[in-house]
């Protein structure tokens, strides 16, 4: 009579990979996370989708103050 035991590990010998599904899973994921990479990296330069009111140029810029020579 088979223990509890040795019945456990005759149902982990009889489990297999379905490599074909594993193979596909693994290919369709890197290039999900291949093609949101880039766009979350091109994302970042594209400056079209900002407003024309924060644009650098037309911002007052701070009037700059002069430091005196110094003496010594």
């Amino acid at each position: 009579m088979a223990t509890t035991a040795e019945s456990l590990w005759e149902d982990q010998s009889a489990f297999e990979y379905d490599y074909e599904l594993l193979r596909t899973t693994g290919v369709i994921l890197a290039v999900v996370m291949f093609v949101s990479g880039i766009l979350i990296a091109l994302s970042k330069k594209c400056k079209c989708s900002k407003s024309s009111n924060s644009s650098p140029v037309e911002q007052p810029q701070p009037p700059k103050t002069e430091v005196p020579a110094q003496t010594v």
